[in-house]
């Protein structure tokens, strides 16, 4: 089952900080998990300066307790940057997804 996650940082001071401290080590989990089929798209939310303040992604996993599982490894949670996170279902339409590799 496909799902969006919009997830917004912490709005303290150190929380940029945070996720750069974290960004690493998430855009490695991140690569894995897509060539695993597991995330299909991401991106990061900005401010109107531009600043990142949070994250969009479309994943799919076998079932929302998979998607869980997955959450309490994310470097973004583990490393405490994302502090507001709303999941729902989806249905990405065909034509966006690739062929299997």
């Amino acid at each position: 089952m496909q799902y969006i996650v919009t997830a917004y940082d912490g709005t303290d001071e150190k929380a940029l900080d945070r996720r750069l401290a974290a960004r690493e080590e998430h855009l490695e989990s991140v690569k894995k998990r897509y060539k695993d089929g597991q995330h299909l798209y991401g991106a990061a939310i900005l401010d109107d300066d531009g600043k990142m303040i949070g994250s969009m992604m479309v994943v799919d996993y076998p079932s929302r307790e998979e998607l869980d599982e997955w959450l309490k490894v994310e470097p973004y949670i583990v490393g405490n940057v994302w502090k507001e996170i709303e999941i729902q279902p989806c249905s990405v339409a065909p034509i966006f997804m690739k062929p299997s590799q």
